[in-house]
């Protein structure tokens, strides 16, 4: 490198035009002269580095293939190996894009559908939630739903896993609900009394199979025991499989929470 006493911007340019010119850091171009990537040809008499047409040139390269994800040190080779096989390396380069542009495109797609399940609720046609969840379903529920809990960290948690789910994943959950709601039609037949070992295990399953939607916390569950009780619409599942169903398991979850602890009067969404 040689200096300069007093060069004029025909005879150089400085490292803030450069950086301006061409789109990169100061900080970047810097770094480049310290690894002796691209350094200036020139200097002032005051140790000012100054880049000349031939600098600006090489630059220019090094910009356009790291633009291309090049590393530097591939840069590095294609620009100063006069054996280097540019084409080659420019091909790599573009299966290498084309691979991320496909996994970019998966993920655009994932975005999507995790919107539409924040939206929604439910990514499933109307026909296909008929056949998964019976004839008595009815569609504007998870419309409903999404109105009344959107804002809520369970229906974050129920459409992060709905985004994922198909008709097959949903009916191996249906599945294990209704296999469910028949353990505890026969538990209660067979006399099974809260608070013993077979009532808590039920309490339990229940804990298990309702994580699908989202994570339930035992004083979740008791509130979700009372509202199985009072709300008509459950009463009237619960107590279509077996009379007086819905109160049970109230009270099978209240004893549960009580061995846990828990005040089933006090409990709260939490």
């Amino acid at each position: 490198m040689r200096n300069m006493p007093d060069a004029t911007d025909a005879d150089g340019l400085t490292v803030g035009q450069v950086s301006t010119r061409l789109g990169v850091t100061v900080r970047a171009l810097h770094h480049w002269d310290e690894i002796d990537l691209a350094r200036p040809s020139l200097r002032t008499a005051a140790g000012y580095r100054l880049y000349t047409a031939g600098d600006l040139e090489r630059l220019h390269r090094i910009v356009v293939y790291r633009e291309l994800g090049l590393g530097l040190d591939r840069i590095r080779a294609v620009l100063d190996d006069a054996t280097a096989d540019v084409p080659g390396a420019l091909r790599a380069q573009r299966t290498q894009v084309a691979e991320r542009i496909d996994r970019l495109q998966q993920l655009s797609a994932g975005l999507d559908r995790m919107i539409d399940a924040h939206e929604r609720g439910l990514l499933l046609t109307v026909e296909q939630q008929a056949a998964v969840f019976g004839p008595q379903w009815n569609p504007d529920w998870p419309a409903q739903a999404r109105q009344r809990y959107g804002d809520t960290t369970q229906w974050l948690q129920y459409a992060e896993g709905s985004a994922s789910r198909g008709p097959d994943e949903w009916q191996a959950i249906t599945d294990a609900m209704a296999d469910f709601d028949r353990a505890l039609g026969d538990a209660m037949d067979a006399g099974v009394t809260p608070g013993s070992p077979q009532a808590n295990q039920l309490v339990e399953r229940h804990r298990e199979v309702f994580a699908s939607y989202f994570p339930l916390t035992r004083q979740m569950q008791v509130c979700l025991g009372r509202k199985y009780e009072a709300d008509p619409g459950f009463a009237a599942h619960y107590d279509g499989i077996r009379a007086g169903l819905a109160t049970w398991f109230r009270r099978i979850v209240d004893a549960n929470a009580r061995a846990h602890g828990i005040d089933p009067d006090t409990a709260t969404w939490q």
